[in-house]
């Protein structure tokens, strides 16, 4: 074939035994710059060249393209960290690090394919991630006891971590559509299988008040921590940011705005997640009892703690040194008090479930029940009241009660 340009074909032109061609595009950084094109026949190249030219006549071309692990680098780093919360960047970063960076980062963003993220998928759940990330190896010599002695563990990846994994690499590439380095997201078109979720039964009214009833009689000092997660239905983080300014002891009411997060290395007092989070909702006595016995042992500890006293934020739970209490920390506490009371342990946050029945038990009115539940219909509400409304059920919190003076009623 001759080497002579065709018509109209100024740009395009014998390169190292094939043909080249360019354009000059407007780069996404507002630059004009060429953009080559390759292929081993003339044909070939000029179609290549007809599609740059109507690519650049749409908007901003690239005319280098990053792999993928460096697209993710400036993703976290740019994207994800100053504008997402704390904990979400920790779940990205690690994703990118430990699943997506080892198999998928080599590869130019632009030529990620469907196909490519399916295959990585596959061997993400096939492969055991002690082996793959090093894990046996890291250990001392004398530790060493599975895939470095041979024996592999076989520590495969869970469904919800290659949930997560794939999850971070969508929204990643997402925002690389939106700057129009790649033209569509190639993740979202891979499905992945839901983990699913083994249903735990919760705790009855009568399990409940032997937990809360063995816990005052301990005298111990999470004790309203116990009583807010049960009665309120609040989350973990939600109880242990609570404020002493949040609380008011006269409108029998608690202003729910702030919540402790473990991200990385760090412990922050932030505020909740979204503005719905937030809501002033109505304490029950026994609520209120509580939060006055926890006033009170905060007072000894911060006398005997003298001048090692930490706590400027005012929190209500915090250590005997006044420093905020580690969300881990408090998981492990529930399942360990609930051994001491001899229940059967179910996670913290499955507490919830039993949060309607005990206000039954309490005999909180059911309008203030449907803002405690923050149930939208008060037909909901009263549903869950006809499940827990027998005399037993009632009387279940009777020790509980009696242990902490008749707190138990409606008074404040």
């Amino acid at each position: 074939m001759s080497g002579k340009r065709g018509n109209g074909e100024g740009s395009i032109y014998p390169y190292k035994n094939s043909f080249a061609a360019y354009v000059w595009v407007t780069t996404p950084d507002g630059k004009k710059k060429r953009k080559y094109v390759y292929g081993k026949t003339r044909e070939e190249v000029h179609d290549k060249w007809i599609k740059l030219h109507a690519d650049a006549k749409k908007g901003p071309v690239a005319t280098r393209h990053r792999t993928v692990a460096a697209f993710l680098a400036y993703w976290l780093e740019s994207i994800v960290k100053p504008n997402l919360a704390p904990l979400t960047y920790v779940s990205y970063e690690g994703s990118v690090r430990l699943y997506i960076a080892p198999h998928l980062g080599a590869k130019r963003l632009d030529k990620l394919t469907v196909r490519d993220v399916r295959e990585w998928l596959t061997k993400l759940a096939s492969e055991c991630q002690c082996c793959a990330q090093g894990k046996d190896a890291k250990r001392a010599p004398a530790r060493r006891r599975c895939c470095t002695a041979g024996e592999c563990c076989e520590a495969f990846t869970s469904r919800r971590v290659i949930q997560a994994a794939r999850d971070a690499l969508r929204a990643a590439l997402t925002h690389a559509v939106v700057e129009e380095e790649i033209g569509k997201n190639v993740a979202s078109l891979v499905k992945v299988p839901k983990p699913r979720r083994r249903r735990i039964k919760p705790w009855s009214v009568a399990e409940a008040g032997r937990f809360l009833a063995d816990g005052v009689a301990r005298e111990d000092p999470l004790f309203a921590a116990w009583v807010l997660v049960l009665c309120l239905g609040l989350r973990r983080g939600e109880v242990l940011g609570l404020t002493w300014k949040s609380i008011d002891f006269e409108a029998g009411e608690l202003y729910v705005d702030h919540q402790i997060q473990r991200a990385g290395r760090q412990i922050l007092h932030r505020e909740t997640k979204t503005e719905e989070s937030d809501d002033f909702l109505p304490l029950p006595a026994l609520c209120l009892k509580a939060l006055r016995m926890r006033r009170a042992q905060q007072t000894g500890d911060r006398k005997a703690a003298g001048d090692l006293w930490q706590d400027d934020r005012g929190l209500v739970f915090t250590t005997k040194y006044g420093t905020p209490i580690e969300p881990g920390n408090l998981t492990r506490m529930f399942a360990l008090r609930a051994r001491r009371a001899g229940l059967r342990v179910i996670p913290l946050r499955n507490t919830r479930h039993t949060c309607s029945s005990l206000l039954v038990a309490l005999k909180v009115h059911p309008k203030v029940a449907q803002r405690i539940l923050r149930h939208s219909q008060i037909a909901m509400t009263m549903e869950a009241y006809a499940e827990a409304s027998e005399e037993e059920v009632r009387a279940a919190l009777g020790q509980l009660s009696e242990a902490m003076g008749g707190a138990g009623g409606t008074g404040g």
